[in-house]
């Protein structure tokens, strides 16, 4: 199997090294390698990247190297030009971009093995949602922490340059390049620029947004409304349902964003109701999926075996309840969601228990 970049002598071409070869890594590349892609701010064309691959065991490298298709993905050819590699050395030298596209709660044990060898001042974004278990930090938190515990990165020094890109990102959508939207955030303008530019396509449009917190909280919470969602379908409690669900749903998410200090505004963007909106109906979203299987009577143990994919929202709702106790705010659904996952309460005692609730003012945030 071909460990190496495969690249003439003189390429100078930008090095934009994915980590993990699951949908949205597979996606990244994609986008990185499309003749839309790698634009200037204004739509100039601007020097095409190499793009590079990698895969944390050799047989998930090997397969994806030979075949240039995954289950993960049906349909979805990798472009030719992308290297794969399983090689921790080889993924990550002279990268000019790193892409996160790890699993959350494998995300630092991921960047703690590479820690040794990503260049100094590369700077990260990150395509991955959801909160870690252990120290309840959002995925762009979790890379600077491991990469400072690793010795990689001077505490006293300036901070590397972290972003993430998040929305509505149905993979099986944006691999067949349909019209779609997305959020670039971080806190250094100049990056952030960097990244729409570099994503941004005729068919994939990037919006800016500096409040880093938000995005990543948005995308986060909202694969647990989208397991409640799911349930009620797999209950065929109607459309009704599941539409005031995803009103109150994102009241929820609003809560916590503002008591955690992120932008109101944030959670009625792309980023915000748009992810969730996508996140609810699409009949491909993993987090549904998953909630329809337990709306249907299946055990989340049987479910989670069945399929090739990570589930974000369930480790996610434990962290989220952690949050929301430690920031006391009240998020009923998110609390039920929890109790169905890891607590064996019926998804209809659930509905009913919500149901039940005091009736009050509407109120939103």
């Amino acid at each position: 199997m071909p460990n190496r970049p495969r690249q003439r002598p003189d390429d100078a071409r930008p090095v934009v090294t994915i980590l993990g070869v699951g949908q949205m890594g597979l996606v990244c590349a994609g986008i990185l390698c499309s003749p839309e892609g790698a634009r200037e701010p204004g739509g100039t064309p601007s020097r095409p990247v190499r793009v590079r691959m990698w895969g944390h065991t050799t047989d998930e490298a090997g397969e994806l190297t030979q075949t240039r298709r995954s289950p993960r993905l049906e349909g979805f050819t990798l472009p030719p030009e992308v290297n794969v590699t399983y090689r921790d050395d080889v993924a990550l030298a002279d990268a000019s971009l790193i892409v996160s596209a790890i699993p959350v709660q494998f995300t630092r044990a991921t960047w703690m093995r590479l820690a040794p060898h990503v260049p100094p001042g590369v700077g990260v974004v990150s395509v991955a949602k959801g909160i870690e278990n252990t120290t309840l930090l959002r995925p762009t938190q979790i890379i600077a922490d491991a990469l400072r515990k690793a010795g990689r990165d001077d505490p006293d020094s300036a901070p590397r340059r972290l972003a993430c890109l998040s929305g509505p990102t149905i993979a099986a959508e944006l691999a067949r390049c349909l019209p779609a939207a997305m959020i670039a955030a971080g806190d250094d303008p100049a990056f952030v620029r960097v990244v729409q530019s570099l994503f941004g396509t005729s068919w994939l449009r990037i919006y800016t947004n500096s409040d880093l917190l938000g995005v990543e909280l948005a995308g986060a919470v909202k694969n647990i409304i989208a397991i409640a969602a799911g349930v009620i379908d797999g209950l065929q409690a109607g459309n009704n349902a599941k539409s005031a669900l995803l009103a109150r749903g994102l009241a929820e998410i609003a809560r916590l964003g503002a008591a955690m200090g992120a932008s109101p505004e944030t959670f009625f963007g792309v980023a915000g109701v748009g992810d969730l909106a996508t996140s609810c109906f699409s009949p491909e979203g993993r987090n549904r999926s998953c909630g329809e299987a337990l709306g249907r009577g299946q055990k989340l143990d049987e479910h989670l075996a069945s399929i090739p994919f990570v589930v974000e929202g369930v480790a996610t709702t434990r962290s989220v309840v952690e949050l929301a106790r430690k920031f006391r705010v009240d998020m009923p659904i998110t609390q039920a969601v929890h109790a169905i996952l890891f607590e064996g309460l019926d998804p209809i005692e659930a509905i009913g228990q919500l149901m039940a609730r005091e009736q009050k003012p509407e109120r939103v945030g």
